[in-house]
């Protein structure tokens, strides 16, 4: 039983974490009370125990349009505040609240009484609504959210100064993805981690519960559109996490690729001491492995060349929030229309659901994290200082996401401006941190430290340049050193080096392109892109065209992400405008693309 009122006044009315389900959950999404309090002193001036002097639409956040605000100005503190009556039917059982997001720093009330706090703009978290919910009740719920404009902070690309500039944009505030609570039993299950083992046709299934009581057991059930295809149990009350294994049979095994992405359903089950159904939620999986072969980055075994495209997922009119699901949809069919296969999400932790469509509609995506430029160099709070929250936070998106199968890589930093020094700083240790971090949270995927600029891990993973130099000569002439073991590498302008050497790794420019367009700028516009605007289309196209078929022909080069998919405010470099509509020929951008890449066709050549 959902608890969606069918009406406008709720928006993004779905349900918000597609692969862990229960049927019974309530959308708090909708007209909130809300209030500004520039000097970050509404807990000393009462704003937990009064009504606020506004309203907003959550979960739009108040720099948005659609919240019905729209006030691109600063924030240091904004307040919220509602009241929930829970249903008849949850009476008795912990009632969970959920907020998918909110950005940066933020304090939950229930009825008057602290429930609990958490750091970071772009990861869920959780609180009781309630210990043992009372429908005869009307919970109060009161949410502080500070975003201060100075200190340390992920930020992604939002920007420091009053206005966007360049590739800077505007700000995100408090609430800006959905909120919901749902009843769960006191023993419930957590979220299932689902890791995919091609080799052996299988799927390890490792369920966290609540608590650990005698008698206790989880079952899933793995299903396709035949029905049940294997099923498992194992009991609950000898460890933290229940782990099953659970083989398919041959005649079933159906992997999941960009060109098939074939989903299994899962059940799972909490069964209590007498066998009976404690709690239940659904799930799903695709099996597919991603693995590496010199140069090569392998799908299933079989060498896939990365097509992607930068996804800044920025929309007019709800910022960092798409202003519908069917949105977050249209961006892949937009990539995918363009000739893209994939996506570097960049600069922030997508929406559960945009990788909910992403795992359906076979399109592969990096996940990562938003801090752009993260430096050491400048005061403290000049710009999105490395700290322990980074580890933190990018941990917990890790853990958010790791069983989606559309998700081949991770990237948990982006163009560090680390120069090569003669002393460890902060950043190198949470370079390492997170890399590390990372790999011990999930095995199956390969990391990048940094995309771009500053790598500071000895072997990791993956190697990449970002280059923006728009004439595809010199760029070919830039790249073609990868087939000697001497890639492009950014450097300072006099040839210093930010990064440790190459040691063979996949390599690709996961940023180039970012081919300034607009043939509708109106005189006084601000528009910004990489490189000398082109005089016509055609021009674009070839150039477009002769950029691409540099990083397609080279046989080491595994993928490429052009920059960028839409236009975002001022920055008009997108294959879309940032309304979403055409600006230019599509099939053309798609046409040359479409060739087979180098590393597809050739023999896989091994590292050295």
């Amino acid at each position: 039983m959902s608890i969606v009122p069918d009406t406008p006044e709720v928006p993004r009315p779905e349900y918000p974490r597609p692969q862990f389900v229960r049927t019974e959950w309530q959308c708090l999404n909708g007209t909130w009370q809300f209030e500004r309090d520039a000097g970050d002193s509404g807990l000393e001036r009462g704003l937990l125990e009064r009504d606020l002097s506004g309203e907003i639409v959550v979960p739009f956040c108040p720099e948005a349009p659609l919240s019905g605000i729209g006030d691109p100005d600063f924030h240091p503190a904004v307040w919220y505040r509602r009241t929930v009556r829970v249903p008849e039917e949850w009476a008795g059982r912990r009632v969970l609240l959920h907020f998918q997001a909110v950005d940066h720093d933020a304090t939950v009330w229930v009825d008057g009484v602290e429930a609990g706090r958490h750091r970071g703009g772009f990861t869920p978290f959780s609180c009781d609504l309630a210990a043992a919910a009372d429908p005869e009740h009307t919970y109060t719920v009161v949410v502080r959210a500070r975003d201060p404009r100075t200190g340390p902070q992920a930020r992604g690309k939002q920007v420091r100064t009053y206005e966007g500039h360049g590739p800077w944009y505007g700000r995100t505030t408090g609430i800006w993805q959905t909120v919901w609570c749902e009843p769960v039993p006191d023993v419930h299950l957590g979220r299932p981690r689902i890791t995919p083992n091609v080799a052996a046709s299988a799927f390890r299934v490792t369920v966290p519960v609540s608590a650990n009581r005698p008698g206790h057991q989880v079952r899933v059930t793995v299903s396709d559109a035949a029905g049940e295809v294997v099923q498992a149990q194992v009991r609950a009350d000898l460890d933290l996490a229940a782990e099953l294994w659970l083989p398919l049979p041959s005649d079933r095994v159906r992997l999941w690729s960009p060109e098939d992405p074939h989903l299994y359903d899962l059940r799972i089950d909490l069964l209590d001491a007498s066998g009976a159904v404690a709690d239940t939620a659904a799930s799903y999986a695709g099996l597919r492995s991603v693995s590496i072969d010199g140069h090569a980055i392998l799908i299933n075994g079989v060498s896939v060349f990365q097509r992607l495209v930068l996804d800044q997922g920025y929309y007019p009119d709800g910022l960092m929030t798409a202003p519908s699901d069917e949105a977050l949809r249209r961006d892949i069919e937009l990539g995918m229309a363009a000739g893209f296969n994939g996506a570097r999400l960049h600069q922030k932790v997508f929406e559960e659901r945009y990788l909910y469509h992403a795992d359906r509609m076979g399109y592969l995506v990096w996940g990562e994290f938003g801090d752009w430029g993260a430096d050491v160099g400048g005061p403290p709070g000049d710009n999105q200082q490395p700290t322990a929250s980074f580890v933190t936070q990018w941990l917990e998106a890790v853990e958010r996401d790791y069983s989606h199968p559309s998700i081949v890589g991770w990237c948990p930093l982006n163009e560090t401006a680390q120069r090569w020094h003669d002393r460890i700083t902060v950043l190198d240790d949470v370079t390492q941190a997170m890399y590390l971090a990372t790999k011990a949270a999930d095995a199956t995927r390969p990391v990048l430290d940094a995309s771009g600029y500053s790598h500071r891990v000895p072997g990791a993973d993956v190697y990449d340049s970002h280059c923006y130099e728009q004439d595809p000569e010199l760029f070919g002439k830039m790249m073609d050193g990868l087939a000697e073991g001497r890639p492009y590498v950014n450097a300072d302008a006099d040839g210093t080096p930010w990064s440790v050497p190459y040691q063979g790794q996949p390599y690709f420019c996961s940023e180039f392109g970012g081919i300034w367009w607009n043939p509708d700028v109106r005189q006084g516009e601000s528009s910004w892109g990489y490189g000398e605007r082109p005089a016509t289309e055609e021009e674009l196209q070839r150039r477009f065209a002769g950029l691409a078929g540099v990083l397609l022909d080279d046989p080491r080069m595994f993928g490429y992400c052009y920059t960028q998919l839409t236009d975002v405010f001022q920055e008009q470099n997108g294959v879309y405008r940032f309304d979403r509509t055409s600006k230019l020929d599509v099939a053309r951008i798609r046409a040359a693309q479409q060739r087979p890449a180098a590393i597809e066709q050739a023999e896989r050549p091994s590292a050295g």
